[in-house]
């Protein structure tokens, strides 16, 4: 296991510094080394890292959830208002839609499997959104009408609602139905999620007032806590609905607005584990990259991941609608909610393991994805964002 993080570590920096230096976002070189050191590529990763891969994500994207919280100012948030809610849930229902539309002309699947298709896709990646959106915050770029803000909130709740309309979908399919329980969940999720990293976030602001300790043992402490918020959610999430993830999220912005000054150090200190964490994030969504299933569909499965995207960012748009935010500002909103990855790699191969007649295609589907969207996405949203918006 030893050989193989450092492997992931040291290709990870060189191809991701490559990258950069012909202008394409860093992570494209990391899923690059994911590909050629995994079992499609070179089959150079230990097995063990392999089998403890997913556990490995949650970690990198606790990690950047906790910086994001700790970045973000709350009164900022409200200022955006009904949009933010819009974006939790509209662009993810455009794009199903859109896949319901199009994945049977094109690929001749069941509306069925099209929609399990489309709840696969639909989810945007917190993976490469919110550090971006962390860094416009900190450069002051489209902070004034809350931009940064507006889209970490819609992506933190977004995937949320799109996991369980998958849980819906593959439910029908395997013949067990969907229930009104199911999609009654999703407010009670984001209310439970958020509530409860509130309250652990203000306790903690109390703890750290009173009690002097440095600032590395606060590091631990919040990550200890925020693993077992997320296993709480794996563990209770059937009887009380509960986003694990929306919690760490909240725990950040509640010590933020308690005890700024703290925030800012530890947020400094997330930073650095971020520079590391990335790394192995996205080299192991790397590895889940199966090239022989993205080449069986050819082209018309590349059509259709570029067609339902259109659909997202009109979703995207009709968030905008009633807004103050100009043209350009809402062309990069488009942009911004475009990038997929670490769903994709968490539930694209699950259809295939629960013996679903389309679990390969769904397969290569949100292999496609990850590959089109994560570096345009990254790439639009670097390339435009002095163009677009106002700092």
């Amino acid at each position: 296991m030893l050989q193989s993080i450092a492997l992931m570590l040291l290709l990870g920096m060189a191809l991701g510094w490559l990258c950069k230096k012909v202008k394409l976002p860093g992570l494209v070189g990391m899923i690059a080394t994911g590909m050629i050191l995994g079992p499609y590529g070179l089959g150079w990763l230990d097995s063990s890292i392999l089998d403890i891969s997913s556990q490995l994500r949650r970690i990198a994207l606790i990690i950047i959830l906790l910086r994001a919280g700790l970045s973000l100012n709350l009164e900022d948030l409200k200022k955006a208002g009904r949009p933010a809610i819009l974006m939790c849930f509209v662009p993810a229902c455009f794009e199903v839609t859109g896949m319901i539309i199009l994945a049977p002309i094109l690929l001749g699947v069941s509306r069925l499997d099209a929609a399990i298709m489309g709840a696969v896709v639909g989810a945007v990646s917190p993976a490469v959104i919110v550090p971006r959106m962390i860094k416009l915050t900190e450069e002051g770029w489209g902070t004034k009408k809350s931009i940064p803000q507006l889209i970490l909130a819609g992506a933190s709740v977004d995937d949320v609602f799109v996991i369980v309309l998958f849980s819906a979908f593959t439910g029908v399919a395997l013949g067990t139905g969907a229930s009104a329980a199911s999609f009654i969940k999703i407010p009670f999720s984001v209310i439970f999620g958020a509530a409860s990293g509130f309250l652990v976030g203000y306790l903690l602001a109390v703890y750290f007032e009173k009690i002097h300790i440095r600032d590395t043992a606060k590091v631990m402490i919040l990550l200890s806590i925020s693993f077992l918020l997320v296993t709480a959610e794996d563990r209770f999430g059937e009887v009380i609905p509960f986003s694990g993830l929306l919690a760490v999220m909240g725990m950040g912005i509640a010590l933020k607005r308690k005890r700024a000054v703290v925030a800012v150090r530890l947020s400094s200190k997330f930073n650095k584990l971020w520079v590391m964490a990335e790394i192995m994030l996205f080299v192991l969504v790397g590895a889940t990259v199966d090239l022989h299933y993205a080449a069986s569909a050819g082209i018309a499965a590349v059509v259709l991941i570029l067609g339902v995207l259109i659909f997202r960012m009109a979703g995207v748009w009709c968030c905008m609608l009633g807004t103050n935010l100009n043209k350009k500002e809402r062309i990069f909103c488009m942009f911004a909610y475009m990038p997929k990855a670490t769903v994709q790699a968490a539930i694209g191969g699950m259809p295939l393991a629960m013996g679903l007649s389309c679990g390969n295609i769904v397969l290569t589907v949100a292999v496609l994805s990850i590959l089109i969207t994560a570096p345009l996405g990254a790439f639009l949203i670097d390339g435009t964002y002095k163009k677009l918006l106002m700092k």
